[in-house]
């Protein structure tokens, strides 16, 4: 039982992690769902895999649910946690993992999410996600008709290779440090937008800032805002290029970015201290 549980773990994880957003979250649910799993009888059990899936997957859709109303009370925006350079590769497969797509199943209902995820991600079948979720075939496409709907609405633009814009990421990063607010209009596209996540607790903005002149201007007048002793590095999170702000051995800051057409789309700045506390300057 231990083994077919370890063999999966990397998946389970990127599961519960693409459902919940959150590091800390997802263990949770692997535990919640390891202590089921290890009272079941092997001997009931004809596909492992589909037993631990259906397992994780309704632990986290009811997990969700309790964590959406704490959400709802959040401080400013509320953004995922990034997983930064090798981290990424716990969550296996990099599709429908994006900071901003996580962002975008936000706005999902569970079961739609659950869907998407299973589907997207891990390539269910519609039959094979109706037998994990106890639903019928018909319903789980309904669910799934939905959250693709909404997430083609809603998609962020294709992320492009790290290693091509790391050059754009490092032109960015120091821009946004010195507060050029000419240079920052260069890199940002016109409708770019910023989403900064620090629980209330540091001087960010309390709602996105939209268009690229609001972002540049904010970024000036944050000059207060960064430490002295700060170390900017481009790196991957959550498998796209971003941003990893290090002071005093310690992560400051992470932002995930959307580049497209050589231009910064979107920044999402996470700097809860909550939410950076598995990063590290090796990732």
């Amino acid at each position: 039982m231990a083994d077919h549980f370890e063999a999966e773990r990397p998946a389970l994880f990127g599961l519960a992690y693409r459902m919940l957003g959150t590091r800390a979250d997802a263990e949770d649910v692997l535990q919640d769902a390891w202590l089921r799993w290890s009272r079941v009888d092997p001997a009931g059990v004809d596909d492992p895999r589909a037993y631990l899936f259906r397992l994780v997957t309704n632990t986290a859709v009811d997990h969700l649910r309790r964590l959406q109303a704490r959400r709802e009370s959040y401080v400013g925006p509320w953004l995922p946690e990034p997983l930064i350079g090798d981290a990424a590769a716990e969550i296996e497969a990099r599709a429908a993992a994006s900071v901003g797509l996580l962002l975008v199943l936000e706005a999902l209902d569970p079961d739609e999410r659950a869907v998407f995820v299973l589907h997207e991600a891990f390539a269910f079948s519609h039959a094979e996600i109706a037998g994990l979720l106890g639903r019928t075939e018909r319903a789980v496409r309904q669910l799934g008709y939905r959250a693709r709907r909404h997430v083609r609405d809603r998609r962020p633009r294709r992320q492009p290779d790290v290693q091509e814009h790391r050059e754009l990421v490092e032109r960015f990063a120091d821009a946004a440090v010195r507060g050029d607010v000419a240079a920052l209009i260069a890199l940002l596209a016109p409708d770019a937008v910023l989403v900064a996540d620090s629980d209330g607790r540091r001087e960010t903005p309390r709602v996105p800032l939209h268009t690229a002149a609001a972002v540049a201007e904010w970024f000036r007048s944050a000059q207060p805002f960064w430490p002295a002793d700060l170390a900017l590095v481009a790196t991957t999170v959550n498998g796209g290029p971003g941003l990893l702000v290090m002071t005093g051995g310690a992560p400051f800051l992470v932002a995930a970015l959307e580049v497209a057409d050589d231009r910064v789309h979107a920044i999402y700045a996470q700097l809860a201290s909550v939410k950076l506390g598995a990063t590290s300057v090796e990732s």
